[in-house]
């Protein structure tokens, strides 16, 4: 229906390959015969990181016809973005921020998109998003194809969208008596525990055998942070991803989690939708998520693609009531949490955790490179000042900064500018005449001290020697 040019709605479970769903249509009905000065098609994203996936996907499933990508999102400088347009792009793929900026400032030609499609489409419907995207919608052809793909589309978020379509087709995705919205080879489990308890929990869950990559979700940027740094100073091979760091960091992780540098990531929702990365073997809420949508799309950064999982929730005392709405919203049989500690044995039996395991992981464990062994790429952030130098300590052209000069090779010496000679003598044993000179000047000419200054020069303004005063 998507090659026939019809507009959709497309729901389907996580992982079960959206992406593709609408990229292959739309990679297909790109005119390669016609101009490619401007883009046919547009992609809007809600993340970063997930624009900068969908557009390595496409790139790659396009490449046999030459069809031209190119991710556009904030953080990363404009002028490589614009050079790109410039040259001619077929496919934007990017967030409504950048792509109304570049709009606005006319580099970005939205007037020949034939094709419009918003991903995670709930979540770019959002309130907060809204109005970007009705920006967005009124400046693209009102004869074109609209193509809305998530995992959760809410019945209002489908009434709204009907006022961008055309006649549109609501088509969800799934086997035949399947009311489950979560993926059945995602193995759940849901805890009640103390938050004082629940980074010894985790780091025992890290533990287990089998496990692979993990991604662990927390609601604030803050306490992503403190567990990335708990779990680092454990042992274990941590990055974080969060809306405080530099988009350079938010990269960097992201590629030591894909490339198996670190086999633990942790997150705020920035990379709850959409994140596809191979060997995802377990999911952990921190706390309890804020719906139930937000639980679907945590979970469903595992058990993708015919792959099996485990995610774990771990439930505060006062979330219960929270977690109890949720559990009812997606039919779980989790109503009641099982009060939970770090030696709890259900723990030990339920995950595959060796007997005695602690909260430290052994040295024997420790075979991951770590973080720093991914390097930072330079995006010239907008804004960044180039200080000494770039990430590998040169500047621009590999020569040194200027902070690279040692402190003592001065062109004055190593004595700081300014300075003057000391003269150690006491101030009783220095000599007096300067001061005695200059008070019977100002004796002699009536105490006018100006005067006395005068009368001391040696030389006129031209230089020359002054001729002596007669007396």
């Amino acid at each position: 229906m998507a090659l026939e040019g019809r507009d959709i709605i497309g729901q389907a479970k996580t992982g079960t390959g959206k992406t593709l769903g609408f990229g292959i249509p739309l990679l297909q009905r790109i005119d390669l015969e016609g101009s490619r000065d401007v883009p046919q098609a547009l992609v809007i994203c809600p993340t970063r990181e997930l624009g900068l996936q969908v557009a390595t996907d496409l790139e790659r499933a396009g490449r046999l016809r030459g069809i031209r990508v190119l991710a556009v999102y904030g953080g990363r400088a404009y002028e490589p973005q614009i050079e790109a347009l410039r040259n001619g792009i077929d496919v934007v793929v990017g967030t409504p921020g950048r792509i109304i900026d570049l709009s606005n400032r006319r580099d970005l030609d939205l007037s020949q998109v034939r094709c419009l499609v918003l991903d995670e489409a709930d979540e770019m419907l959002d309130m907060g998003f809204l109005p970007d995207v009705e920006r967005i919608v009124s400046a693209v052809p009102d004869k074109r194809q609209t193509m809305l793909f998530s995992a959760t589309m809410p019945g209002q978020i489908v009434n709204l969208a009907r006022r961008y379509m055309t006649q549109p087709t609501h088509i969800r995705a799934s086997e035949p008596g399947d009311d489950n919205a979560t993926v059945d080879a995602i193995e759940q489990h849901v805890w009640r525990a103390h938050p004082m308890d629940k980074i010894e929990i985790v780091a025992r869950i890290m533990q287990a055998e089998g496990r692979q990559l993990s991604m662990i979700f927390t609601r604030t940027k803050r306490k992503a942070q403190r567990i990335c740094d708990d779990l680092t100073e454990r042992g274990f091979a941590v990055g974080t991803v969060h809306g405080d760091l530099g988009q350079g960091a938010r990269e960097q992780a992201l590629r030591a989690f894909r490339n198996g540098k670190v086999d633990i990531l942790v997150a705020t929702d920035v990379a709850a939708r959409g994140i596809d990365v191979d060997n995802v073997t377990h999911v952990i809420n921190w706390e309890c998520p804020d719906d139930e949508k937000t639980y679907l799309h945590r979970i469903g950064r595992t058990g993708r693609a015919g792959a099996s999982g485990v995610a774990v929730t771990l439930v505060d005392w006062e979330d219960i009531a929270r977690w109890q709405m949720i559990d009812r919203a997606l039919k779980l049989p989790f109503k009641d949490p099982i009060e939970t500690y770090s030696t709890s044995d259900h723990i030990f039996t339920g995950l595959g955790i060796p007997a005695g395991t602690t909260g430290v992981l052994p040295k024997a464990g420790r075979k991951r490179e770590g973080l720093s062994a991914e390097d930072v790429e330079d995006l010239g952030e907008t804004g960044k000042k180039h200080k000494s130098g770039d990430s590998h300590g040169k500047g621009h052209h590999g020569d040194k900064g200027r902070g690279d000069k040692p402190r003592g090779d001065r062109s004055r010496g190593d004595r700081p500018r300014g300075d003057k000679p000391r003269d150690d003598k006491p101030r009783s044993e220095r000599p007096k005449a300067a001061e005695g000179a200059k008070s019977d000047g100002a004796k002699a000419d009536g105490g006018d001290p100006g005067t006395a200054r005068a009368r001391q020069r040696r030389r006129t303004r031209s230089g020359n020697a002054a001729a002596p005063k007669a007396d």
